[in-house]
């Protein structure tokens, strides 16, 4: 290979000094994906908060909100189920192109329909997440395209950035949904409201043309072909069981709920709400660089443990806060250490599996992740109808803490190439 040229294949780059590899800055493929992830960010951020109130406003509880939130995570589960199963078989490219057109059609059928049937239809074959982070089909294929293109040293920091675009402009998505209120005095609040989800459905017709100039080596190199899962099934499926733990948990506590939680708890409105977001978002995003240099001394998984154990204890006490003040301090405190496990977890799924099984990795670990935050949503209504207490934020915690532990004892000893001798 040429000095300065860019390596069409994984390996080829991997053995490419560092320096040389990224003279030129990062990989063209790698900044479509991070701008694919922005636009898609910045839509998930504000429909999280508007789901709930717009179900609201056509007279559905608690418990019907929970349940198409659970129908959105439980489809978006099932669709990366499909893709996991031959993910090896499909290009990247086109399944990408595919999931954003479908992004653009869900984001139309919300914005031009109101029934409660057609809209659990929409919620469970479409892309809406009423969660804030990215549970979708198009997580797993972003992180094989990231893992392909660059070198193992580079790999967490690579996540990172991807982490970090998707905190800042979901943050930006969850202030901008204040747009409801500011505009009340002269635009009905339900136009504003379907404009906003006609939005939703533009940002996934923008993703499709990025998407449409990856380059041909985002795909697996000739010789080493994506394959199912083989060598590393083991690890995959017990890391996959854990992290179904940590979903359920984080799925009893998806923004769409805990932004009714704190409505009806505290009896604040849209804006007020969206500015918590926007805060705890940013919170978020910051904390993505911190987990870098982190794991580069102390180890992905250690990071991700003992980052992550202290989140869910200030989860718990946020049930317990007495003043919506309080709560947002907590949550404040929650989302600075909450989110530094998401980069080091996807470059540790991605480093302690072999390349051409990454595919199947990828999508394998998140199955589980949505089927479990799917359910989640369902129980956390049927709390929230039950008693206003913040039972969801305890149950949630405890998962969590749960989660950390165990995967402290199981994997401490499986290190990534980056931290061996």
């Amino acid at each position: 290979m040429e000095q300065g040229t860019i390596p069409e294949r994984e390996n080829d780059f991997a053995q490419v000094p560092v320096g040389r590899a990224w003279s030129k800055g990062r990989p063209p493929d790698v900044t479509r994906v991070l701008l694919a992830r922005s636009l898609r960010a910045f839509g998930d951020g504000y429909v999280a908060i508007l789901l709930p109130v717009h179900l609201s406003r056509l007279g559905y509880d608690a418990f019907g909100i929970g349940l198409i939130s659970t129908a959105t995570l439980l489809g978006s589960a099932l669709l990366t189920l499909a893709l996991g199963l031959v993910a090896y078989r499909i290009p990247r490219r086109p399944a990408l192109r595919a999931a954003a057109l479908l992004m653009g059609a869900t984001g139309l059928g919300f914005a031009g329909i109101d029934g409660f049937w057609p809209l659990l239809v929409i919620a469970f074959v479409g892309t809406l997440n009423p969660s804030g982070g990215d549970v979708s089909v198009f997580l797993p294929l972003e992180h094989t395209v990231v893992s392909h293109v660059v070198a193992d040293e580079n790999r967490t920091a690579a996540f990172a950035r991807y982490s970090f675009v998707g905190a800042f402009f979901g943050a930006l998505g969850a202030l901008s949904v204040g747009v409801v209120d500011w505009l009340a005095p002269v635009i009905a609040p339900s136009t504003t409201i379907a404009a906003l989800f006609a939005l939703y459905g533009a940002l996934g017709l923008l993703t499709f043309l990025l998407y449409r100039h990856l380059s041909p080596r985002v795909e697996a190199g000739t010789d080493a072909p994506p394959a199912p899962l083989g060598p590393s099934r083991g690890i995959v499926y017990r890391l996959a069981a854990l992290f179904s733990i940590d979903a359920f948990g984080g799925g009893l506590v998806i923004n769409a709920l805990l932004a009714l939680w704190l409505s009806e708890r505290f009896d604040i409105g849209v804006s007020t709400i969206g500015a918590i977001f926007f805060v705890t978002g940013l919170c978020s995003a910051v904390s993505y660089f911190a987990a870098v240099p982190l794991a580069k001394r102390f180890g992905l998984v250690n990071t991700m443990v003992f980052t992550h154990l202290p989140s869910s204890l200030f989860l718990i006490l946020t049930a317990f806060a007495p003043t919506v003040w309080i709560a947002f301090g907590l949550l404040i405190l929650r989302s600075l250490l909450s989110q530094m496990d998401v980069p080091t977890r996807s470059s540790y799924v991605m480093a302690v599996v072999r390349p051409e099984e990454r595919p199947a990795a990828a999508s394998v670990t998140a199955v589980p992740r949505s089927l479990a935050s799917a359910v989640a949503p369902l129980l956390s209504g049927w709390l929230l109808t039950a008693s206003p207490f913040g039972w969801p934020l305890v149950l949630a915690g405890t998962l969590k803490a749960a989660y950390d532990l165990t995967l402290l004892r199981q994997f401490s000893a499986i290190k990534p190439p980056e931290e061996r001798g």
